[in-house]
């Protein structure tokens, strides 16, 4: 049975772009996959404690050397990366908020570096251990970050996803960034005219057959 995690990170609620998308994506997964399983979390809605020196204490030793206490500390961060390591793909809604991930996400993505599960040590140097995986991302931004504007070379979002995972093993990426998003809130756009071509695009992921 095929299982998909799902995480959103967005604070924006219904109007968040990257959650349109995501969800966009889990339904036509779902059509795809009709005895799937979808791991769902909104990284909004709990509270991720930041990692403390507790926390990479319990986390460099190895497993079988931790104390209770040290289990206690990174019992969240267990979950977590068990999430990771049952789904088989994973789609991912992240806003760019100041440059980079939305906090939500970067709390989430400091749990995960979790050696012995996620990552480990090896004598040539860090090993992830999701290099079997398929990330998709909807990476959403309020300005224009495209080719030939002012912000173009501040977009560090999408250099920091593709560090971040292909560290931890990941080599099928899909990383789709959708920018100008603020059009919508000036009321210059209205938000299912400005969604139907990525929409399209999802779509496209998901008409593509293997070949034999």
């Amino acid at each position: 049975m095929p299982v998909l995690l799902h995480l959103d990170s967005s604070p924006m609620g219904e109007q968040s772009v990257s959650r349109r998308l995501s969800w966009e994506f889990t339904r036509m997964w779902r059509d795809a996959n009709p005895e799937g399983h979808v791991i769902y979390r909104d990284l909004t809605r709990f509270c991720i404690p930041t990692v403390d020196a507790d926390w990479v204490a319990a986390n460099y030793t190895p497993w079988e050397s931790r104390t209770p206490h040290q289990h206690r500390v990174l019992a969240l961060s267990t979950d977590l990366t068990q999430e990771l390591l049952d789904a088989d793909e994973y789609i991912f809604g992240v806003p760019l908020h100041n440059w980079g991930p939305a906090a939500a996400f970067k709390l989430w993505a400091d749990q995960i570096v979790h050696f012995g599960r996620t990552i480990r040590i090896t004598p040539s140097g860090l090993r992830g251990m999701l290099d079997a995986k398929r990330l998709t991302v909807f990476m959403t931004a309020g300005r224009r970050y495209g080719r030939g504007f002012e912000d173009t070379s501040r977009n560090h979002l999408e250099p920091w996803l593709r560090t971040f995972f292909e560290n931890l093993g990941i080599r099928d990426m899909r990383l789709f960034f959708i920018d100008g998003t603020a059009a919508i809130k000036r009321g210059e756009v209205d938000i299912t005219r400005f969604l139907a071509p990525h929409i399209a695009s999802v779509r496209l992921l998901f008409s593509k057959v293997d070949a034999p």
